[in-house]
C-alpha cells in the first residue's frame, strides 16, 4: 500500500498537485454528516479508475476569528491583559481546529485504505474552499463533496454555502453526495443535447468508472427532438459497450427526472450543470439547483 501524507509547505502552497502525473480524485472532508459517504464514493471512483485519491480538509479563514478590538469597551488598566488572553484563546482554538482536521483526515485515509484504494494523499489547506479548489483544478479528475457542509449540522434542507460557487467555478466533473454510500449499479444520464450534456455522455462512454453499470439515457421534452437525441446518445454508448436503456420523458424537467429516478431505483444521476445564461438561471431558476434540492440520490455534474 503506497500512502503518502502531503501536508508539508509545498503541498500547502499548491505545488506537486499530481501524483505520478495522474489526475486525482479529490474528496472534501469537513466533519459533516456526509463525510463518510463522500470518502466512500471517492474511494469507489478512485478504485474503478485506478486513480490516486486526495483527501482535502479546508479551514476557512472566517472559521478562526480575529481578535476583537475592545478599545473603549473595557477599562484601560485591564485592556492589554484581556487582549493577550483573547489572543491566546484564539490561537489555541486555531491549533485545535488544525488538529481536529488532521484526525478527520487520518480516519478518512484509513477508511479509503480499507476500501482498497492503493494511493491516498491527505492535504490540509487554509483558504476559502472555492479558492482552494480553483487552485487545485488542473490536478482534479473528479471532485467529490457533500451537498451540505458541517455548518448546516443535521439539516435536511438547502444547499451548502459554497456548493453553487464551486460548481460554477470548476470545469471538472463534480459528484455531489446526499446519502450514505451505495455502490452504483444503475445510473441515469440526462441528455438534452447541450455542450455539458455531450461532455457527460462522452465521459460515461469512455470512463472505466461506468463499465458494467447499466445506463438509463433519458431526455425530457418534444418527442421528435428527444427521440433524435436518444438515438444519437444510445449509438455512442452502445459503441462503447455500455448497456443502455433510452426513454423519452414528458412533463416539467426536474419532476420528470426525479420521478423516473425514483421509479427505476437509479443509484446516481449524471447531467450537465447550469446554463451559460446566468440571467436566465436567476429568472427561471436553475435546473441544476432544483435537481440538487429535489433528488435524494448523488448527482454527478459536468460543465
Amino acid at each position: 500500500m503506497n500512502v503518502s501524507d502531503n501536508t508539508n509547505n509545498n503541498e500547502l502552497n499548491g505545488h506537486h498537485n499530481r501524483e505520478n502525473g495522474q489526475p486525482l480524485v479529490l474528496s472534501c472532508i469537513d466533519g459533516s454528516r456526509y463525510t463518510g459517504a463522500v470518502c466512500d464514493y471517492a474511494a469507489w471512483i478512485a478504485g474503478r479508475a485506478g486513480a490516486p485519491l486526495k483527501l482535502l480538509h479546508n479551514i476557512e479563514r472566517g472559521n478562526v476569528p480575529a481578535v476583537a478590538d475592545l478599545t473603549g469597551s473595557i477599562g484601560l488598566g485591564s485592556q492589554e491583559e484581556l487582549l493577550d488572553e483573547l489572543t491566546s484563546l484564539e490561537q489555541q482554538r486555531a491549533r485545535l481546529m488544525v488538529q481536529q482536521g488532521k484526525l478527520m483526515l487520518q480516519a478518512a485515509r484509513e477508511r479509503a485504505e480499507q476500501a482498497g484504494v492503493e494511493q491516498v494523499i491527505t492535504c490540509q489547506r487554509h483558504d476559502s474552499l472555492s479558492e482552494t479548489l480553483v487552485e487545485l483544478e488542473d490536478s482534479i479528475r473528479v471532485l467529490v463533496l457533500g451537498i451540505r457542509g458541517e455548518e448546516h449540522g443535521d439539516s435536511e434542507e438547502g444547499l451548502g454555502t459554497h456548493l453553487e460557487t464551486v460548481v460554477r467555478s470548476l470545469h471538472k466533473p463534480i459528484l455531489v453526495v446526499n446519502q450514505d454510500f451505495a455502490e452504483p449499479q444503475k445510473i441515469m444520464l440526462a441528455f438534452d443535447g447541450s455542450e455539458a450534456a455531450r461532455k457527460a455522455l462522452a465521459m460515461v462512454a469512455s470512463s472505466p468508472v461506468f463499465r458494467d453499470v447499466s445506463c438509463h439515457l433519458v431526455s425530457v421534452g418534444d418527442p421528435d427532438r428527444a427521440e433524435a437525441l436518444l438515438a444519437e446518445g444510445s449509438a455512442e454508448l452502445d459503441a462503447a459497450g455500455i448497456a443502455v436503456k433510452a426513454n423519452c420523458l414528458q412533463g416539467k424537467t426536474v419532476q420528470a427526472l426525479v420521478d423516473y429516478q425514483r421509479e427505476h431505483d437509479i443509484d446516481l444521476t449524471v447531467m450537465g450543470a447550469f446554463s451559460h445564461n446566468r440571467l436566465r438561471d436567476l429568472l427561471m431558476g436553475s435546473i441544476t439547483a432544483k435537481m440538487l434540492l429535489s433528488t435524494r440520490r448523488p448527482l454527478l455534474l459536468l460543465r
